[in-house]
């Protein structure tokens, strides 16, 4: 892997580790469908310039099926289901379940792109779901199952979305696109938004929701087209090796959330699969 993909890899780790911290702060005061349009308006209103700027925003919408479908997978839905998890599990949660991404983007290359399914993907699957149950079973405390299956779903949506950026939209403008994306998103979440809106508004809440808009958004899309131009889909997901390592700290270190044995063997064992469901190998041995 090259230094410039390194330093994607790393930098869009953290910067979407971060956002379960903010998500969490967020949820707490605002209705998370609120918390995902303000994110989604902010975003757009920074980077609409810029796309203007550029006259490319045609780019955008050049492609309105997959722009949708992108959209869908990646913001729209994921925003709106882990604000509502993290209304019911803690923010360290929330990040381990999403690190499971590389691995469902494994099985999905197997299942649409007829890759190879080896010893080393198979014991990352394993794995990966061995540490679901880690989770879900460690856990000093009882672990609702819709928010769980709320989470499943994002992580699902955000294996599918790499996918879809570099079949259908890898050869547009990454700013237009995004931008696109956002504007999309906030028409989509903006009929539900007067009936969540808050009474009074919150200054921990409102500089949450105005981090995840600069950083974990506008900057972070625009690392990840990067990354996907230079490494792939599937291995881009790798970012969820470092995710679930920064949610964990700021939602034990910042938020007091506990340390349990759920949370310990998650991790390694969500992290150790995806890294062998992601590996490319020298060598490949075929189960099926």
């Amino acid at each position: 892997m090259s230094r410039r993909a390194l330093f994607l890899l790393v930098s869009l780790g953290v910067l979407w580790g971060i956002p379960y911290f903010l998500i969490r702060i967020a949820v707490v005061d605002y209705h998370p469908i609120v918390v995902a349009f303000a994110r989604s308006v902010i975003g757009a209103l920074i980077l609409f310039p810029i796309a203007m700027h550029r006259k490319r925003l045609a780019q955008g919408i050049s492609r309105p099926k997959w722009l949708l479908a992108f959209t869908l997978c990646e913001i729209s839905a994921p925003w709106f289901l882990i604000g509502y998890a993290e209304q019911h599990v803690a923010s360290s949660l929330a990040g381990l379940m999403i690190a499971l991404t590389p691995i469902i983007a494994t099985a999905l290359g197997v299942v649409l792109s007829q890759e190879r399914l080896n010893i080393q993907r198979a014991c990352g699957l394993g794995l990966g779901l061995g540490g679901v149950v880690a989770l879900l079973g460690f856990d000093d405390q009882s672990v609702q199952i819709v928010p769980v299956l709320a989470l499943c779903l994002s992580a699902l949506g955000y294996a599918v979305g790499p996918i879809i950026v570099e079949r259908k939209l890898s050869d547009l403008d990454t700013t237009a696109v995004v931008t696109a994306s956002l504007i999309v998103a906030s028409l989509a979440y903006a009929p539900f938004v007067p009936a969540h809106w808050p009474e009074h508004l919150s200054l921990n809440a409102s500089i949450a929701v105005g981090a995840l808009a600069l950083f974990c958004t506008v900057l972070a899309f625009q690392l990840l087209f990067a990354l996907v131009s230079e490494v792939g889909p599937s291995r881009a997901t790798v970012i969820t090796y470092i995710n679930p390592a920064v949610a964990a700290f700021l939602g034990i270190v910042l938020l007091n959330e506990p340390l349990t044995l759920g949370i310990i063997f998650g991790l390694l064992l969500i992290v150790a699969g995806s890294y062998l469901a992601t590996r490319i190998p020298g060598r490949t041995y075929d189960v099926a």
